[in-house]
């Protein structure tokens, strides 16, 4: 299914038209595959009777880890839109998942980690990742080559779209 109409791209070239085509349709999955993945956790932590964290704060908790870190850290990384993660953050630090305290160099600046709460949901979406991984692998869905290729395909488009906002000026 696509997200484009032909109208929207006929004023190109036949072979422009084409690329265009697929790269609108690789644009699509990438957004389906993230919501998608949202209800992968999602499931997941019903099956589990896990039922007060959202699929989000479970991937925040994920991509935090082991580490002490700001919510300008992880909007830097690009793992989350700045309101989105300090309004997560702080319903996690509500119910238990993490722990905050201020920078004693920046006082400004609040620091967050797991507490062991947020440990075991970070551990649970690890073996998540872990089962599906080995899924694809040993149903042939997807070897390491081909995810090797994904990856690397993948990380050139960010540093694209990265360049494009860097140097929109």
């Amino acid at each position: 299914m696509s997200i484009h109409t032909p109208t929207q791209i006929s004023s190109r070239a036949p072979a422009d038209v084409g690329y265009i085509s697929n790269y609108l349709d690789a644009l699509a999955l990438v957004e389906r595959l993230h919501r998608l993945l949202l209800d992968v956790i999602k499931d997941e932590f019903e099956r589990v009777g896990v039922l007060e964290i959202n699929a989000v704060q479970a991937l925040l908790l994920f991509n935090i880890g082991d580490n002490e870190v700001t919510a300008g850290e992880l909007t830097s990384r690009g793992y989350y839109q700045g309101s989105n993660v300090s309004y997560n953050l702080n319903k996690m630090v509500e119910m238990g998942y993490m722990h905050r305290e201020r920078c004693a160099i920046d006082r400004r600046s609040v620091r967050v980690r797991l507490t062991s709460k947020g440990r075991d949901i970070r551990d649970q979406i690890s073996k998540l990742f872990e089962r599906h991984a080995a899924g694809l692998q040993d149903k042939g869905v997807l070897g390491i080559e081909g995810l090797l290729d994904i990856t690397q395909a993948l990380k050139r488009v960010e540093r694209y779209w990265t360049d494009q906002i860097r140097y929109i000026y």
